[in-house]
């Protein structure tokens, strides 16, 4: 899987951190962030499908494009 770099605010960081680990929803950051990834996409894929900006077969509820493969932080 190919990693990435981004550079986000402490605020955000923050936020997010709590709903990783233990007691989160997330095991990591990166599960945390792939995951946000992957709703935007299928948000985005709707949005499209609706104004029909989407080629057939582009929206089928699936993440099989979406890599939910598992990774170390």
């Amino acid at each position: 899987m190919p990693k990435i770099s981004v550079e986000i605010p402490g605020e955000l960081l923050d936020d997010l951190d709590e709903h990783v680990g233990d007691d989160g929803k997330f095991v990591n950051r990166s599960d945390a962030v792939r995951a946000s990834i992957r709703k935007t996409l299928d948000r985005l894929d709707e949005i499209d499908a609706r104004h029909g900006r989407l080629d057939a077969g582009g929206v089928d509820g699936s993440d099989a494009d979406r890599g939910d493969e598992a990774s170390d932080e």
